[in-house]
């Protein structure tokens, strides 16, 4: 009977041994709660790349996680004369609790300032515009600049890409012949094929939307140089308005326009690519827009992350005074 009881407790004592090294090997619960990242659907004020002053056209100009940018402000001027500057946007999304947290500020990285230096004119320079060529394996940026005449041509440095602290040699600013027509060109971007240019024009009186095809394989530099000739509008986007600033990400072209039916002054429209045409422009209401001007909006996506993001201009109420940029987090229409 003893000899009973005793194994009896020797089979428990191994038995609670057991349980409590299978306790001890479970593994804590998984403390991500969210796989990928958000972008808020609120508008964000970029306060530390923002001025008194008039701070806009910005183009998203590289992707590292964070987002440096370069855009056109007249704070150096105090209000009179627009130049190119460069900030940068950092960002994080805590995947436990779903928290997210920005900072925008002012930087001054090396082959930037270069760039913007080479790309400064005695005039205004607006719309600056960057992206890679895949055709000729260079980078290029676009801006308008007030010419002699007083008109706003398109022109164009470019360099070699950027390679750590390589700091490569820039050619340009030269001007794209192509477009220019003695009226206001500003406001190029291309379709994320890089096989058609779009850019706004004052040339038939108010401003609208155009666009061109590039010949295949045809570096960048050699389209631009070309003699000027007339390009197209796309019907289903223009308006008798004023409708400028397009930028195009995943088949969704963005622009700004003062037409008829908006919110009032300058609205922020989309259209969707489908079919090979344009379907027709919807305002983005009054989540974005206000009766104030919305202007030059630009768009982007960051791997991770379930959508996109636009960073725009306003002059509303609430900001540090004339245009501010602004960030909000938004579902692309499929």
């Amino acid at each position: 009977m003893k000899e009973s009881n005793r194994s009896k407790l020797i089979i428990l004592f191994f038995g609670l041994i057991i349980a409590s090294f299978f306790l001890s090997c479970k593994k804590d619960e998984n403390p991500i709660k969210y796989q990928y990242g958000v972008f808020p659907d609120t508008v964000i004020n970029l306060s530390g790349l923002n001025s008194s002053f008039d701070d806009y056209n910005t183009d998203l100009y590289q992707l590292y996680g964070s987002i440096a940018l370069i855009f056109s402000s007249n704070r150096k001027s105090s209000g009179g004369q627009f130049d190119i500057e460069q900030g940068l946007i950092s960002y994080q999304f805590d995947q436990t609790n779903g928290g997210f947290l920005l900072k925008s500020e002012i930087t001054n990285d090396n082959f930037t300032s270069k760039l913007i230096a080479q790309a400064t004119t005695p005039n205004n320079d607006f719309g600056p515009y960057h992206l890679f060529s895949t055709a000729d394996g260079y980078e290029y940026l676009l801006l308008s600049s007030v010419n002699n005449d007083g008109n706003l041509d398109l022109y164009y440095l470019k360099n070699l890409p950027v390679y750590g602290s390589n700091i490569p040699a820039i050619s340009g600013p030269y001007p794209v012949n192509i477009f220019n027509s003695g009226s206001d060109e500003v406001y190029i971007c291309f379709d994320s094929n890089q096989d058609t240019a779009y850019f706004s024009s004052n040339r038939g009186g108010d401003f609208d939307i155009y666009r061109d095809s590039i010949p295949n394989d045809s570096p960048l530099s050699t389209w631009f140089d070309r003699s000027f000739r007339i390009s197209s509008r796309p019907d289903s986007i223009n308006s008798t308005g004023d409708d400028k600033c397009p930028n195009i990400h995943k088949g969704v072209m963005v622009f700004a326009s003062n037409r008829l039916g908006g919110l009032g002054g300058f609205d922020l429209y989309y259209s969707v690519f489908k079919n090979g045409k344009w379907n027709s422009p919807v305002n983005f209401g009054p989540d974005i827009n206000t009766s104030y001007d919305e202007y030059r909006p630009v768009l982007g996506s960051v791997q991770d992350f379930t959508n996109s993001y636009m960073i725009f201009s306003s002059n509303r109420p609430g900001g540090k005074g004339g245009f501010d940029l602004y960030l909000m987090g938004l579902e692309l229409p499929k």
